[in-house]
């Protein structure tokens, strides 16, 4: 049987995290960057354990009125420290929680600037196996980031994405044009779904390009993403797709 991993970000304060924890195999949570606080992401990985879901850290620019999604000048030094610091104190409170953090995935314009930065994605998976070398880092399907965590000795997990549109060349559509979103349940499914059976996507103006997915990302902090997650696992099953965390 196929299976796939559904990850989702979490404790970024848009109030649905316990909706959405059951529906998902994987969870990213905000360690303090660009969203959460200890009170949270003690929460998000008290539920996580809970449901049998993979924690993992989402560490980003301490950049909250962006939200961390704006692009910021930084060092790779810079970047190895943000993401070393922000994944211990997620390990650290996860660890009193009964669980383990298993995996990292950067959040926002450090994913991006990573994405396509050969020094800024070693910089990521260095910091992430200075945290601990066990973590598995996810990185944008194709991307710098899967190359530098195989370079520095980490498993890495390539991500597709069920709610964001794609460009011919395999990068995401940016986020200031209007088609960048995926704003209909049925569309994420369907796309998630060709990404997964078939291995790939249909860009914007109508070109396949190939991608491998490990695991599926789906936006917490959207408006519908209850909605979407529920569509995604009915559609994923009824297709004969199991689900489970890649880090099992």
């Amino acid at each position: 049987m196929l299976h796939i991993d559904l990850n989702c970000d979490l404790g970024e304060g848009a109030g649905r995290d316990a909706e959405l924890m059951p529906l998902i195999t994987s969870a990213n949570i905000a360690c303090g960057g660009h969203a959460g606080d200890e009170e949270t992401m003690r929460a998000i990985c008290l539920l996580a354990w809970q449901h049998g879901v993979a924690i993992g850290a989402h560490p980003g620019f301490a950049d909250r009125e962006n939200f961390g999604r704006r692009e910021m000048p930084v060092t790779p030094k810079q970047v190895v420290d943000l993401v070393f610091h922000q994944t211990r104190i997620l390990q650290e409170i996860a660890l009193g929680c009964g669980g383990r953090v298993m995996h990292v995935k950067p959040h926002g314009a450090l994913y991006n600037m990573a994405a396509r930065d050969p020094a800024l994605a070693r910089a990521v998976a260095e910091g992430a196996r200075e945290a601990d070398p066990r973590l598995v880092l996810f990185g944008l399907a194709g991307s710098h980031l899967l190359t530098a965590g195989r370079e520095c000795g980490l498993r890495v997990a390539s991500e597709v994405f069920a709610d964001r549109t794609y460009q011919a060349d395999g990068s995401l559509t940016l986020r200031t044009r209007s088609n960048a979103l995926i704003a209909d349940a049925a569309l994420a499914a369907a796309q998630t779904l060709h990404i997964v059976r078939d291995g790939q996507v249909r860009a914007l103006g109508g070109m396949s390009v190939a991608l491998h997915a490990d695991t599926v990302c789906l936006h917490g902090d959207g408006p519908h993403a209850v909605e979407f997650a529920a569509k995604l696992t009915h559609e994923l099953a009824a297709a004969g797709i199991g689900l489970k965390p890649f880090t099992a």
